[in-house]
């Protein structure tokens, strides 16, 4: 495989972010190319590394605020979709690409009758992004049934991490600690599931689809804004505040939860919505004494950081 063909025919120039991220926003890649293959990503990452080029790696786009000013060097759009089922009497393991989308992984493992991922049913993002920030839902995360993770320190093999390796926590692990140019990347992850009847695996995750449709506003959003603190939940503190509805710009603190940053105009700048995350982390601070952490990742050229 010729990466370099691959950059020169199929990478694009200046390509706006907003297209790639589940909250439509996002300024400008220097560069933006797909890696369709497992081999297509390592090979994409190491050139990018050999050149110097500042290099990140994105899934479905979900989780991420993308700045304005956009992202420099590379960024690999991750969409490898490899699932491999091992199915025993009473468990089975899949081994799913990073690219995999959680929703389509648990919709497969429903229909093959396995328990253990159908919590991320209604969960957007990839498996990828999943096990970096140990996505979750419904009581469950992605700690509760990993076995391990194929991952590939820069300028090194790939390599398996194990649970205790990963050093996860709540919406946490020991990879996001890193930038997001100088990460490990994902090349994968293997689960170990359950068997369990289609029909229990299908009511579950019916559930679980109405308790989010419920819950949860519609339209373009980041997913869950901030952690939530221990023993409490940012959208009943930022609620408590008065903000619910709150707006910038086109960027809007969603009434039907305040967790939730919504592009309501489908015009909104990352700045509005930053304007709206220092709203919120200064209300909640000033009135509970909290200050509030970021879930989603920050990515791009955003000067000083809050």
């Amino acid at each position: 495989m010729d990466i370099l063909d691959v950059l020169k025919t199929r990478a694009k120039r200046n390509e706006p972010m907003a297209r790639y991220t589940t909250a439509r926003i996002g300024g400008p890649a220097d560069l933006l190319v797909e890696a369709r293959t497992v081999e297509e990503l390592v090979a994409l990452v190491n050139r990018a590394d050999e050149m110097g080029l500042p290099c990140i790696v994105i899934g479905g786009g979900a989780n991420i605020l993308v700045s304005d000013a956009g992202v420099r060097g590379l960024v690999i759009l991750n969409r490898t979709r490899e699932v491999r089922f091992t199915v025993r009497d009473i468990s089975a393991r899949v081994e799913a690409d990073s690219g995999v989308v959680l929703a389509t992984l648990a919709r497969d493992c429903i229909e093959r009758g396995l328990a253990g991922v159908e919590w991320a049913i209604g969960v957007p993002g990839t498996v990828g992004g999943a096990v970096v920030g140990n996505a979750g839902a419904h009581g469950t995360e992605v700690a509760t049934n990993l076995n391990m993770a194929r991952v590939m320190r820069r300028g090194g093999q790939p390599e398996y991490w194990t649970p205790r390796q990963l050093a996860f926590a709540y919406r946490q692990s020991a990879l996001k600690q890193y930038r997001p140019e100088e990460r490990p990347v994902v090349l994968g992850a293997l689960f170990d599931l359950k068997r369990d009847h289609r029909t229990n695996l299908e009511r579950r995750a019916a559930e679980f689809q109405a308790r989010r449709r419920g819950s949860q506003p519609p339209g373009a959003t980041m997913g869950s804004m901030f952690k939530n603190p221990p023993g409490d939940y940012a959208g009943r503190l930022i609620d408590a505040c008065g903000l619910k509805g709150a707006q910038r710009g086109g960027a809007m603190i969603s009434p039907v939860h305040a967790n939730f940053f919504v592009n309501a105009t489908g015009q909104a700048r990352a700045a509005d919505v930053k304007a709206l995350i220092d709203l919120a982390r200064t209300a909640v601070l000033g009135r509970f004494d909290i200050w509030l952490e970021l879930e989603v990742e920050l990515v791009g050229e955003w000067g000083v950081e809050g």
